[in-house]
């Protein structure tokens, strides 16, 4: 590959990106960063009106999205999304794994300890910060290497999977076992030229902590654990997917990046 000028870096206007729960919160702000530099969007959310907000304000902004709701627990669904994405827009050759959390319809969480708790509460758990991710990858690969063009496996995992989070085992469990796919999916992909990464994020000012950075006493005892002390913000996010996502990082794979504040600190 040759060297790509400066000013070029981060240009994505070859590329199709999908996008999952890209509705709000950081994979709205991701989707709004890939499409500035150029790529053209697949806004993914369980909730339809949601991706077609996002969709909508990215076209009227000057840039390609469409709205593709979807289920990423359901390998139907997200086969069906990647037709309609490649029959509209083309090959997907970005995929940014952002759905997480309890999933689209969690169960009533108890807040019992870990050995006290149901099976059945593991599951969204499991189902979407997992299962989600083996769909997805495995949805976009083959199309990936039929174009030859190269490729970006991204997911969003989350610092409980990387030093554990009491109170979280299903959730740590399912997001260290998407870091260990992309790193498998690294060596699997790496003579093809598509490259496999995570980001780890840490407390982010998303819907689904709003409660929790909104009571100032509960927040500033949180960011004492924190080398920058504020509340990580989707646009922190997203500045790195958007790096991965670009031919700036080609030469880089496998790889987990904290977007964390300094909460976790590697030598």
């Amino acid at each position: 590959m040759s060297e790509l000028a400066p000013e070029n870096l981060l240009d994505l206007s070859s590329r199709v990106a999908l996008v999952t729960g890209a509705g709000q919160g950081v994979g709205a702000t991701t989707a709004h960063y890939l499409a500035t530099q150029g790529a053209a969007v697949v806004v993914n959310d369980y909730v339809a009106e949601r991706a077609e907000t996002v969709a909508g304000e990215i076209n009227e902004s000057g840039g390609t999205a469409i709205a593709l709701q979807g289920d990423v627990t359901s390998f139907e669904a997200v086969t069906a999304m990647l037709t309609t994405a490649r029959e509209q827009l083309g090959t997907v050759d970005v995929l940014v794994n952002n759905a997480g959390n309890a999933g689209a319809n969690p169960l009533n969480l108890t807040g019992a300890p870990f050995w006290e708790k149901d099976p059945a509460e593991w599951e969204p758990f499991l189902q979407v910060n997992l299962y989600g991710v083996l769909n997805c990858c495995r949805a976009v690969i083959p199309a990936m290497l039929e174009a030859g063009n190269g490729g970006r496996l991204i997911t969003v995992i989350s610092d409980a999977g990387r030093v554990g989070e009491p109170g979280l085992e299903a959730y740590s469990a399912a997001k260290a076992g998407a870091a260990g796919l992309m790193r498998a999916l690294a060596r699997s992909l790496g003579r093809f030229n598509v490259t496999s990464n995570c980001v780890a994020i840490a407390t982010t000012r998303t819907p689904a902590v709003e409660a929790m950075t909104s009571n100032e006493d509960l927040l500033r005892r949180m960011l004492t654990n924190y080398i920058i002390r504020r509340v990580g913000e989707p646009s922190d996010v997203a500045a790195m997917v958007t790096f991965l996502a670009s031919n700036a990082a080609s030469w880089t794979t496998g790889q987990t990046y904290p977007v964390n504040g300094g909460f976790s600190v590697n030598l």
